[in-house]
């Protein structure tokens, strides 16, 4: 009788197109933002979590918490029984490690763990989160930055530092795993900002530091800006529409914008002054020589990773039309993800009085 009842239930969900889905990273920045908009549209949510998670992203949130790791496939088979979705957020993000190799087991290998484990499942979508670093790099054309998209060449040889790299080789996995016949949708985040980045990010670092007043300098880079609860919605997008074995740049097509250009935008959100100092690259780089060197030693994370600056060196400029026509990619202007951004860090204790 129970389990005539359960089948009388799924039948009801399913004809109204609610799903019961397994997250991954749910109490990172974008997973927990995924949690709750999984929530908004009466989707059922099972996290995979760690015991020692930071659940503060996932506060008012309703979700069945499983406790595990990416690195043990039979824990995941298990974890994820029953599940219509599987979103694949979670990764390790690090840009100096005195040992790289945990981040490589995590973001490679959990990859396939949790891809496959989905598949086994029985899961009709699995989406993976990948990101722009696996994206070809914009270059100028007669002296202006053409935005890429997911057409542009990429090869792994331009994977500059082993955040891209491990990254770079789970999304092969997953693109080799698609072909295999697996049901997945690769999305690729652009910078996320708003609420719930309780970390922060190093994103959201930057506008914590701003708001702080300690940012008295900045270097010419550029980055594509875009609210994390698109990002979230996107993710959900992707498991409704996406085309298999295809990946969507998540972000905005009109906050392409160097980070003087968004200094200007965070100073009219916040009253702070914008730093006037452009710092030059050779000197952020040198700097972060000195800085890594200081952590080979003490083995401390740097305060600014040498990789963080090569990255730097770029202006990470995307185009997310794809995502937007094939998708529906929400727009949410990004004068007001950085205002959301802002009044979460403030709200929450990361803004000094």
């Amino acid at each position: 009788m129970a389990r005539f009842r359960l089948a009388i239930v799924l039948i009801i969900r399913h004809s109204a197109g609610l799903m019961k889905c397994f997250v991954t990273g749910g109490s990172g920045f974008v997973g927990a933002n995924l949690v709750h908009e999984l929530n908004a549209r009466g989707h059922e949510v099972r996290c995979l979590l760690r015991p020692n998670a930071d659940r503060r992203g996932l506060a008012g949130a309703e979700y069945e918490a499983v406790s595990g790791d990416v690195s043990d496939p039979v824990a995941l088979k298990q974890a994820i029984a029953g599940c219509d979705w599987c979103f694949h957020v979670a990764a390790s993000y690090h840009l100096w490690l005195p040992d790289y190799a945990p981040m490589y087991a995590a973001n490679v290998d959990g990859t396939r763990n949790v891809l496959e484990a989905a598949a086994e499942a029985g899961c009709s979508r699995i989406v993976y989160t990948s990101t722009v670093g696996c994206i070809g790099l914009p270059k100028a054309v007669n002296g202006k930055i053409v935005p890429t998209d997911e057409s542009t060449p990429v090869a792994e040889a331009q994977m500059s530092n082993h955040y891209k790299l491990s990254k770079w080789k789970a999304e092969v996995v997953a693109r080799e795993l698609a072909e295999r016949g697996l049901p997945i949708v690769i999305v690729n985040p652009s910078a996320p900002i708003g609420p719930r980045d309780v970390k922060p990010t190093p994103t959201g670092q930057v506008i914590v530091d701003f708001i702080n007043r300690q940012m008295p300098a900045y270097l010419d880079t550029g980055l594509n800006w875009v609210h994390v609860r698109d990002v979230a919605a996107g993710h959900i997008l992707a498991a409704e529409k996406g085309k298999l074995g295809e990946r969507y740049i998540l972000g905005n097509a009109d906050a392409n914008w160097t980070m003087k250009e968004a200094f200007a935008v965070l100073e009219d959100v916040t009253g702070v002054p914008a730093p006037k100092f452009q710092v030059p690259y050779f000197v952020a780089w040198l700097a972060a020589q000195v800085d890594e060197t200081i952590s080979s030693l003490t083995k401390k994370a740097p305060k600014a990773p040498l990789a963080g600056v090569r990255m730097a060196k770029y202006k990470m400029f995307f185009n997310p039309a794809r995502a937007i026509r094939e998708l529906g990619l929400p727009q949410t202007p990004a004068k007001q993800a950085l205002a959301d951004a802002v009044a979460w860090f403030r709200e929450n204790g990361h803004a000094k009085p």
